[in-house]
């Protein structure tokens, strides 16, 4: 049986053109879905060091087709919308901008352990308008470094709060 804290699957698959990353968290799916459908939290668990704040008129709590900015630093900061695109509550939540690519969270309860949660995070480039300037900038190999850091910040988060 997996533990909480335990990598499942770490899977960066060019020809498919996803990155997947599943960790077992020491939290319920319904804390880990109000954690990801709040911008205000993002930079919390951000694995990148990108992610700053979400932006003053996003809303509180996010639903389909509610659109967030976020602040941003990769080298200079900037400001950035996105669209969540997929939402089922305390299952599924995910997201784009206006490059294409969706950040995707889906939670799946673990069999036999209350308090645990398999938490898959994708990035998510099929429909990506500009995949010549990802692969540029490493965005492959980077974001599926970064989905493994931010599935560890978020496992450190929930295990601070028990």
């Amino acid at each position: 049986m997996t533990a909480p804290g335990e990598f499942v699957e770490s899977t960066l698959d060019i020809k498919n053109e996803v990155a997947r990353v599943s960790k077992i968290i020491s939290a319920s799916p319904e804390a880990i879905f109000e954690l990801l459908a709040n911008p205000a939290s993002h930079a919390l668990i951000d694995g990148s060091g990108s992610v700053k704040a979400s932006q003053s008129t996003s809303p509180q709590r996010l639903a389909l087709g509610s659109k967030f900015g976020m602040s941003m630093k990769i080298g200079v900061p900037y400001k950035i919308t996105n669209e969540v695109v997929e939402f089922e509550e305390n299952q599924r939540i995910a997201w784009r901008h206006f490059g294409g690519h969706i950040w995707r969270y889906v939670l799946e309860p673990v069999p036999g352990q209350s308090n645990a949660t398999k938490v898959t995070e994708e990035f998510d480039w099929k429909s990506n308008k500009s995949k010549l300037m990802l692969k540029v900038m490493n965005a492959f190999k980077n974001n599926h470094r970064n989905i493994e850091k931010t599935l560890d910040r978020m496992q450190e988060h929930f295990a601070a709060a028990q």
